[in-house]
């Protein structure tokens, strides 16, 4: 992504390969759906950056049998630090004026990490997903793939001098590299499986694709590559594949995994047919203008382009083709006078290329210094919060009474054995069983407060992202079929028919798991015909051990994340009304309408539970002074707890 090459051997082809992978992410991140897969132009820089690097310690360590390392890392922070910092410190200034006191808090702890190129680091431990929809709020997570060049940057110079060391020769070279390459990509196509954000963020599961990039670098395959008379057509080929990994590769796909050779091999048969000496194949087309000029910018305009998306996003958010259209030349701007202003005249600076300590010197200055505005911007964002923004935080932040009693009474994605959790009377006149997931979760504050007034007993089943219908489902987090909810489901209809309850109250979100115009989340969303035969065959389930069945209608879905979106409006002197979700684009019908029959056929109840959220045109961010929903789905327990005598009424009347 960022690493030049090295004087006297410049290929054009590599710098039109750079402005390939940049335009990839570019069109992926500012939503072009024709181009689903143009986050691997991420991977095609690591490739890159692995050849270029390794060709450069190549030729020192030939020439002089050794690697200055601080001569190279002096290098380094001259090529990178000031463009970065310049773009972290912007930002943060910007979101000041954009994001909540909230966001500034969080995201300037982001921007610390960023600056410290330690942030995929950070985004591991709060387990974010690229791919999420929250993600999009993120300025800072595009960081991720520096931080991980950076890491290798570390390490992989100092790898190579100590191969060097031990005289392996030029075959055992390439052979001990190749294992360090296999190993890497065993682990990342197994951690895909297991933790897909350890596998995307963590940078030695990631060191094979920079390794593969340094392997084609190396003599060996050089020197074939310049003497095979079909390397032309084998750069071909690795544009197709590459063209090939934009045009199919999608989100919903597990990544990187063994995917991610698609775009890895690409790259690496480019770069060795550019070895092939003559004009053929792709050097030519590769080395045009337009490409030479996208390629010089293409570290700029990766460190641009997702902050001003991403503000862009947040000010205005419907953007229409004309409003990316600006957000791509405010970016461009940005990124010549980046690179022309700040990148190019301190990375070419005569004093400080003299001596290494003044580069290195300048490297600590620079993340010093961003480390601590990034600090003081998040102490500034704590002085910021006034009564109304407490308020939201806290309504956002404050768990479920089901998560208060115990945060393993919703169990995690691995989990399998049921925990049941009790609430109410320990003699009770009736018993209540809520089975679901996290929307079934989110009704567990009104249902303990309804059994605790009337001497009941509640008990909940509940898992994270598990519906209570009878269906097989795909886990976006896991990337793989969620095997462990189709056995905890087992287990949970097993204890409730022993538990033999009077009623049994089954809520999910719906819209996540069945196609819809509403909340079109991934291509794994299953046919509303399949869903309506789960539903049936848990109700029937359930009623077989002699319990009544409510189905609970799930709730709206808003276009916005309330808790952001109210507290950014207060932040700016807005009304929060500027975040209510017309009704028609937050209900969904088809789900429901298949539920009802469902419920008309068998004995179990249906509860429609929309208008506690919604009036005859729009859902409200806020009712009566509170926060409806924490996020875009889940309900805010202050309001949940609210709506206790409502949702009694609605479930139970006259059934008391």
């Amino acid at each position: 992504m960022n690493t030049p090459a090295t004087s006297g051997s410049f290929r054009p082809d590599i710098e039109g390969l750079r402005a390939l992978a940049v335009s990839g992410v570019i069109a992926f991140h500012f939503g072009m759906t024709s181009l689903p897969g143009g986050f691997v132009g991420v991977d095609i820089f690591f490739v890159i950056s692995g050849f270029l690097i390794t060709r450069h310690l190549q030729q020192e360590i030939s020439k002089s049998g050794t690697v200055d390392l601080w001569r190279f890392y002096a290098r380094r922070a001259r090529r990178l630090l000031p463009a970065s910092l310049f773009v972290i410190l912007t930002t943060l200034l910007v979101g000041y004026f954009i994001l909540a006191p909230s966001e500034q808090q969080f995201y300037s702890k982001g921007s610390l990490f960023a600056s410290a190129y330690m942030i995929n680091l950070w985004l591991i431990r709060w387990t974010v997903d690229y791919f999420a929809s929250d993600a999009s709020n993120n300025p800072f997570i595009h960081f991720w793939s520096l931080s991980v060049e950076e890491q290798f940057y570390l390490v992989w110079p100092a790898l190579l001098l100590l191969l060097a060391r031990l005289r392996p020769g030029k075959g055992g070279l390439f052979i001990l590299l190749s294992m360090v390459a296999a190993i890497s990509f065993a682990l990342c196509w197994r951690m895909t499986a297991v933790s897909q954000p350890w596998a995307f963020y963590f940078s030695p599961l990631r060191a094979w694709e920079f390794a593969c990039g340094g392997l084609a670098s190396m003599v060996l395959p050089q020197r074939w590559a310049r003497r095979f008379r079909f390397s032309p057509a084998l750069g071909w080929l690795g544009l197709l594949l590459i063209a090939t990994a934009y045009l199919t590769v999608t989100e919903g796909i597990p990544f990187p995994g063994s995917i991610a050779l698609v775009p890895v091999l690409g790259t690496v048969l480019v770069l060795l047919s550019g070895a092939h000496e003559g004009s053929a194949g792709p050097k030519s087309v590769l080395a045009l203008r337009p490409l030479q000029e996208i390629g010089k910018l293409s570290y700029s305009l990766y460190l641009w382009h997702w902050p001003v998306i991403v503000y862009a996003g947040i000010v205005q958010p419907e953007l229409s083709l004309v409003d990316r259209l600006l957000c791509l030349a405010v970016t461009l701007l940005l990124s010549l006078f980046s690179y022309h202003f700040i990148e190019n005249p301190i990375r070419h600076n005569a004093w400080l290329a003299a001596k290494t300590a003044r580069s290195l010197g300048l490297a600590a200055l620079l993340t010093g210094a961003g480390t601590t505005v990034a600090y003081g911007s998040a102490a500034l964002a704590g002085y910021s919060f006034d009564g109304k923004q407490r308020l939201i935080q806290q309504s956002a932040e404050r768990k479920s009474a089901a998560r208060e009693f115990d945060s393993a009474c919703v169990l995690e994605r691995e989990a399998v054995r049921p925990k049941a959790c009790a609430f109410g009377a320990a003699k009770p006149k009736k018993t209540i069983v809520l089975l679901g997931d996290s929307h079934a979760d989110h009704w567990s504050t009104p249902l303990k407060k309804i059994a605790e007034r009337n001497g009941w007993r509640l008990v909940t089943y509940l898992k994270s992202s598990c519906p209570a219908a009878d269906v097989p489902t795909w886990n976006g987090v896991l990337m793989r079929n969620y095997d462990e909810c189709d056995a905890w489901k087992r287990l949970a209809f097993g204890e409730i028919a022993a538990l033999k309850p009077d009623m049994v109250i089954l809520s999910q979100y719906s819209s996540n798991y069945v196609r819809n115009d509403i909340n079109s989340i991934s291509s794994h969303q299953m046919d509303v015909r399949d869903w309506a035969k789960g539903i049936e065959r848990s109700v029937e389930t359930l009623e077989r051990a002699g319990s009544d069945v409510v189905l609970l209608r799930d709730v709206p879905v808003h276009k916005s994340y309330l808790d952001k979106c109210v507290a950014r409006a207060l932040w700016q002197q807005k009304s929060p009304s500027v975040c209510d979700t017309p009704r028609r684009e937050a209900v969904e019908e088809t789900i429901p309408a298949a539920e009802r029959k469902i419920a008309s056929q068998t004995h179990a109840s249906y509860v429609d539970v929309v208008d506690l959220f919604c009036n005859r045109t729009t859902c409200p961010a806020v009712i009566d002074g509170k926060l409806t929903f924490r996020d875009r789905h889940h309900i805010a327990t202050p309001y949940a707890e609210s709506l206790a005598p409502s949702l009694e009424r609605a479930i139970f009347g006259d059934r008391r």
